[in-house]
């Protein structure tokens, strides 16, 4: 049963001769349910625009932050290594990278069981990413050297 002004069928659609007649669709009537009436609209729009301006004046005022000085960022573990091997001049293995490391003070280990074993991975990975322009170069099994990108 539809309400007494509005007709159509179940989609709410009118046809020509009962729009000739003045009904209204369901989507009409809720178009103007929602924006309220004819008469009130140059108030809404008046509102809607006082609101729009004054979120646009709070957004366009940031209250200015003092600068601080950024700590220095940390070396990852991959970088530190790259340094280690660049200073020697024998190769090395993982472990004898993050034993190096540590000593330098160039990263320590945040924690984990085996970062000798992260590096490794790490290492490997670069290498394959990067091919002849990595940091490292592999001279043997496990043991490594500064690459053309060190």
């Amino acid at each position: 049963m539809t309400p007494r002004g509005v007709a159509g069928n179940r989609d709410g659609h009118v046809s020509p001769p009962q729009r000739a007649a003045g009904f209204r669709t369901r989507q009409k009537e809720s178009d103007m349910a929602r924006k309220g009436t004819i008469k009130n609209m140059g108030k809404v729009q008046r509102e809607m625009s006082d609101a729009r301006k004054s979120r646009k004046a709070a957004k366009a005022a940031p209250p200015a932050k003092e600068m601080t000085p950024t700590p220095s960022k940390r070396v990852s573990a991959l970088s530190a290594a790259a340094q280690v091997l660049a200073a020697s001049e024998v190769p090395m293995r993982a472990k004898e990278m993050i034993a190096a490391m540590e000593a330098k003070g160039l990263w320590t280990s945040p924690g984990g069981k085996t970062p000798e074993a992260t590096l490794y991975a790490a290492i490997i990975r670069e290498i394959a990413a990067k091919g002849t322009a990595a940091r490292f170069k592999k001279h043997e099994r496990g043991v490594f050297v500064a690459g053309k990108g060190a």
